[in-house]
């Protein structure tokens, strides 16, 4: 989910981006152009954060992040313990 705060235009304009960033990563791989391949994956990061999809969150529901924590030491550590 993108930011909800980005105009319907800047949204549009930094998806197309991420799927041309995308369609380079795909590129650069069928070609082995490894320093092609990094700077797409760049892009994808940059266009990623500027959406909102990677990076510091834009959104705040009151939850506590769990977020790189062991299960074990969260509230989920009694469903965590019964998964085989």
């Amino acid at each position: 989910m993108s930011d909800p705060n980005l105009s319907e235009g800047e949204r549009a304009r930094l998806v197309g981006a991420l799927m041309n960033a995308r369609r380079a990563v795909g590129a650069a791989k069928m070609t082995g152009d490894t320093l092609a391949e990094r700077n797409a994956r760049a892009t994808v990061d940059k266009t990623k954060r500027a959406l909102g999809e990677r990076g510091p969150v834009w959104w705040d529901d009151g939850a506590p992040d769990y977020n790189r924590q062991m299960a074990s030491s969260t509230p989920y550590a009694p469903w965590f313990k019964g998964q085989p």
